[in-house]
Formats: structure tokens, C-alpha cells, sequence
């Protein structure tokens, strides 16, 4: 079955990827599919990719299930001008997620820009949380998303690290649950952070992990929450070039003088041939450190050498997480038995 996008208060038309098609926007409770609200908080220059990129990983997981997906976005996340437009015409008011017909919820989070508690849209964000316990079966807190949530639930809060968690990590099942049935005993997940919650905080607060890796911990874990609350610290939903699209992100930033240090790659993820056309362009950005030298960043031939080596286990984790939504929600939408009466 195809996911199916709500049309937005532009009418937009979401023709772009295989398996999606375009519907006026239904003005009343169904239950004849699965209805997913996508809060994309990412930044502007990310903002389209990472909607494509849920959207299609939905569209590769509903298998025979029918999927209605829409797009909000959350205030006081700092936006362009028009990246504020853009929401306006294609995204539906958050006011209007209260009363929508929403099974399950997919939270992205943003690039930090103070400590968490303090971000601009911090209130929204816990009102968020709250919500979604109360009025989703399911609900997946993806990378500084799932930081902020737990922080607001538990008031855990994540600690830095020394260096950048970049990369595609081997992830290992560590604890059997409906999230993993039928995926293998390893897999590879796409890692882009900079903090880190530590398995033991979560333990203690009864959060149990999913998978995790010897070298970025937890990868994927759960609580119960009134909703079923999924917290993925890594990307799956990544397209093979998404970290080669930050990586370029982070060179540009040093050659304009942003940061200090010119950007290490992301780990296990390009070729040694390709490894070293980068080293060579890293000789030269150091040698010649100016933002025109971005121009002759190698993009196109580093693309080429790419493969998206953690397609299959994401599809297999969001096509778990769909059946699940559809077998909790029609259990707590069944009706209840009624006890034969007792004659005295």
C-alpha cells in the first residue's frame, strides 16, 4: 500500500518519491489505516532532505499496510525567512495536531544552539512530549529529539563528548522486543552527534536498550510512556550521501572560519581510494584556507563510491514499528467484553 501525504494548507502536491501519493486532507476520524504526524524540527538546510527522508523510508516500510502521513513543524525553532514560508504553505499548523487523528508521532530534532531547557522552543517541545503520551499509540524521538525527551520526562541529561560521533557504526541487538523481530543480530546505523546518553542513566530509569554499539552505546531504546516512546540516537532514516552532505557542511564552516579545526570524515563510510582524494583536498583547504576552495570539493566522485549498507535494517525498524502501532491500536480500540450476567 502507498503512503499517502495530507495536503497541506498550500495543496501542495508530494509527487517526488516511489510509493507516495497526494490526498486532500481527510476532515475526519479513519480507521481504515495508520495516520503519522512528522514534526520536522531540522534546520532550513536540511529541512526537505529530512522530510523526504522519513517519508520515503515510511513509503519502503508499510508493506500492505495503508499509511497517511503529515507534516508540522514546531515554533521557535530559529528558521529564514523562507524556510518560514515554506512551512506556512506546506506544513499544517501544530495547533492542529491536537485534534488530529494521529497513531503514531515522528519527532526530529534540531542543531543545539544553547542548553536544551533554554532553547526557544523548548516549551512547545515538553507540551510535545506530554501530548504524545496521552494521545499516540507510538512515538519515535529521533537524535537531539530523543535527548530532549528524556531529559524532560527524567530529567537526564546527556553529556558531551570529546569528539564527534560521525559515522556508520555496527549496531547489535541486545534485547528481543516487537521493534526487532526478525532483524538480524547486527547491523549498521548512521551516527552524527555530538552528546551521548549513558546506558546505565537509562537503565536506572527504566528505559530498556534495544541495540547498541561497543563504540557510540546506545543506539536504539524504549519506555513505556502511556505511548510507547522510541528513541533512536543514530539516523536510519540517512540516505546513502545524507553524511556526506554534512560532512561538506562542516568543510564549508571551516573554510568560512567557523570552527577551528578542519573536519575529521565520517568513519567507515568512504573507501581507501576515496579516503585519500579527501586527504588531498584537506591538504589543500589547510594549505589555502578561503571559502571559494569549497567549489572544487570533490562531492560527485565521493557520491559514486557510496552504499547505503544500512537500508534493509531501518526498513525492517520502521516496518516493526508500523505493525506495532496497528496491533496496539486495535486492541485499545476493541470493545470491551462484556461479562455474562450472573443468574442469582
Amino acid at each position: 500500500m502507498p503512503v499517502v501525504m495530507e495536503q497541506g494548507s498550500s495543496g501542495r502536491s508530494y509527487a517526488v518519491l516511489p510509493g507516495v501519493h497526494c490526498a486532500p486532507r481527510a476532515p475526519s476520524l479513519r480507521r481504515d489505516g495508520i495516520d503519522i504526524a512528522i514534526v520536522n524540527n531540522m534546520p532550513d538546510a536540511a529541512l526537505e532532505a529530512t522530510e523526504r527522508q522519513f517519508i520515503g523510508l515510511l513509503a519502503r516500510a508499510s508493506d500492505r499496510m495503508s499509511v497517511r502521513v503529515r507534516l508540522f513543524a514546531l515554533p521557535g525553532v530559529p528558521r529564514s525567512e523562507a524556510a518560514r514560508r515554506y512551512i506556512a504553505a506546506h506544513y499544517a499548523d501544530i495547533a492542529e495536531l491536537r485534534n488530529a487523528p494521529v497513531d503514531g508521532l515522528i519527532v526530529t530534532g534540531t542543531e543545539p544552539r544553547s542548553v536544551l531547557a533554554h532553547e526557544p522552543y523548548w516549551p512547545a517541545f515538553a507540551a510535545l512530549v506530554d501530548w504524545a503520551g496521552q494521545h499516540t499509540v507510538s512515538a519515535v524521538w529521533s537524535c537531539l529529539a530523543a535527548h530532549a525527551a528524556v531529559l524532560h520526562l527524567d530529567g537526564i541529561e546527556r553529556c558531551g563528548l570529546a569528539d564527534k560521533c560521525f559515522g556508520i557504526f555496527q549496531c547489535e541487538r541486545v534485547f528481543d522486543h516487537p521493534l526487532t523481530t526478525a532483524s538480524p543480530e547486527l547491523w549498521q546505523v548512521p551516527h552524527s552527534r555530538w552528546n551521548d546518553l549513558p546506558e546505565r542513566t537509562l537503565a536506572s530509569h527504566g528505559y530498556a536498550v534495544l541495540s547498541r554499539s561497543f563504540e557510540v552505546g546506545a543506539d536504539t531504546f524504549v519506555k513505556e510512556a502511556g505511548s510507547l516512546f522510541v528513541f533512536v540516537q543514530g539516523h536510519p532514516e540517512y540516505e546513502g550521501s545524507s553524511l556526506l552532505r554534512e560532512f561538506r557542511r562542516d568543510v564549508g564552516r571551516f573554510l568560512r572560519g567557523e570552527r577551528n579545526g578542519f573536519p575529521a570524515p565520517p568513519q567507515n563510510y568512504f573507501d581507501r581510494e576515496t579516503a585519500q582524494s579527501l586527504e588531498a583536498f584537506k591538504a589543500r583547504a589547510l594549505a589555502d584556507r578561503r571559502e571559494g576552495l569549497l567549489e572544487s570539493f570533490p562531492q560527485t566522485s565521493l557520491r559514486e563510491s557510496l552504499v547505503n549498507a544500512w537500508r534493509t535494517a531501518a526498513v525492517r525498524l520502521y516496518r516493526n514499528w508500523l505493525a506495532l502501532i496497528a496491533t496496539r491500536r486495535d486492541v485499545r480500540l476493541a470493545p470491551a467484553a462484556v461479562p455474562e450476567r450472573l443468574e442469582a
